[in-house]
């Protein structure tokens, strides 16, 4: 008995050793041979994992014959997806938060400081910081020099109905900045230092600086916008608003609105990490047309359809998105709704993703060109162009993927392109984000 016993400590304290040693220990040293805790990449809440590979992007089905559909081996590194499109209740909190920022902006150009934040240093900030554990009241404060200060938010004079008050949205616009990368890397831009300045017709680096003011509100008007002699307004009417919709995908958003509301998110999520003495990698993005089928595939790089299967319902004669199968029959895949859904009704692909096919199309970051494909490079595959308001529309274009609720089956394929116009909103779009990933850090060590 005691010799058993010994020769199961022995075994089970090597078993011990060799798993210990199949993942290394990391140890990061400064240059004075100081420790230092290693970074490890937090797990974005809502989102799954899709590792590093390669695949043929493009059709892959009877029709990959085609000049114009012509596919080509690309790899794409490792990120994060929303594993559902972004629903009516997430995108109702951005539009919340700035609605509360714009809101305590007006208070502060009034002087009222109440809603002014007081436990941080705010003298380099403008507008000054929020202090978010009061701003909630800001709505029901019936003091005068703040009903005054919110004025310019509500509807005012003949635009109200029946004397009720209600917001303006048109006033609440999200106000971001970033950098010109691409203009930035051009070499006739870059700063020389030995004249101490830029080359080209750069005079500072403001002029690689890009602000953006974007509208939040989502444009109900498309349920009725979208189909001539079809009966809708009920839609316009509930569909954002009510609470039995807001697990559905948000649509009637433009690709503009859908890039501010990333920026947003990574802002968020910044402050929600430094809080805990922590930096986030990555940003919020857009997919690239490339990341998006490639996620959409999973783990079938063949297939036609995100559940790698070559038919659009299963061996039960179920579908597997909600989509237009028949002609003017639109709850065939569904038995219940004539439109969207809530994310999440149909199985996930081998990713977990739900809704890659069906229920809303989804915007991504790349630019629609016919011949997109042989001008992109192999390695994550990207043709991006931010289009100014005066461009022809033929430069508006943004790639969409997955078709909608409203589409027959040979837009839902993993390889179809379809496009929209980056300022245009419809009933039959949405988007969900990524973020990327760092390698190193999600391989599993055995």
């Amino acid at each position: 008995m005691h010799k058993n016993f010994i020769t199961y400590f022995r075994v089970t304290f090597m078993l011990l050793i060799l798993i210990s040693a199949c993942k290394p220990e990391v140890i990061l040293h400064d240059l004075k041979g100081e420790a230092r805790s290693p970074w490890y990449e937090p797990i974005p809440y809502g989102m799954s994992y899709i590792p590093q590979g390669s695949f043929q992007m493009g059709m892959s089905d009877e029709i990959s014959d085609q000049p114009l559909t012509q596919n080509k081996t690309v790899s794409i590194r490792s990120f994060w997806m929303d594993d559902t499109e972004i629903t009516n209740n997430e995108y109702r909190q951005y539009i919340n938060w700035v609605s509360d920022s714009v809101a305590a902006n007006l208070t502060f150009k009034a002087e009222i400081d109440y809603y002014k934040a007081s436990d941080r240093n705010d003298q380099f900030y403008d507008p000054p910081l929020i202090d978010r554990f009061k701003i909630h009241q800001i709505w029901k404060d019936n003091r005068n020099e703040v009903v005054e200060a919110l004025k310019p938010l509500f509807y005012q004079g003949k635009e109200k109905i029946y004397n009720s008050k209600e917001i303006d949205f048109r006033n609440i616009s999200y106000h971001y900045a970033y950098i010109d990368l691409k203009k930035a890397a051009q070499r006739a831009n870059s700063y020389n230092y030995a004249t101490q300045s830029y080359n080209g017709d750069i005079n500072s680096r403001q002029d690689f600086i890009v602000e953006k003011y974007v509208p939040v509100y989502p444009d109900t008007l498309v349920w009725v916008r979208d189909f001539t002699y079809s009966y809708n307004e009920p839609y316009t009417l509930k569909y954002f608003h009510h609470p039995a919709f807001f697990e559905y995908p948000v649509v009637g958003i433009t690709w503009e609105q859908a890039n501010a509301f990333c920026n947003w998110r990574t802002e968020q999520k910044k402050l929600m990490l430094n809080t805990y003495k922590m930096l986030p990698i990555h940003e919020y993005r857009l997919p690239t047309e490339a990341e998006w089928e490639y996620a959409a595939r999973g783990s079938s790089m063949g297939n036609k359809f995100p559940w790698g299967s070559y038919y659009t319902s299963n061996v039960k004669g179920c579908y597997m998105a909600n989509f237009k199968p028949h002609r003017g029959n639109y709850v065939a895949t569904s038995n219940y709704s004539t439109k969207t859904m809530k994310v999440g009704t149909f199985d996930p692909n081998d990713y977990g993703l739900f809704d890659m096919a069906g229920n809303v199309a989804e915007w991504t970051s790349t630019a629609y060109d016919i011949s997109g494909y042989e001008i992109m490079h192999d390695m994550n595959p990207q043709f991006q162009y931010d289009a100014q308001a005066d461009d022809p529309p033929a430069l508006k274009r943004k790639v969409v993927r997955g078709g909608s609720w409203k589409d027959v089956a040979y837009f839902i394929q993993v390889s179809t392109r379809d496009y929209e116009y980056q300022d245009s909103a419809n009933s039959y779009v949405g988007f969900r984000c990524v973020m990327n990933a760092i390698e190193d850090e999600r391989k599993s060590y055995k």
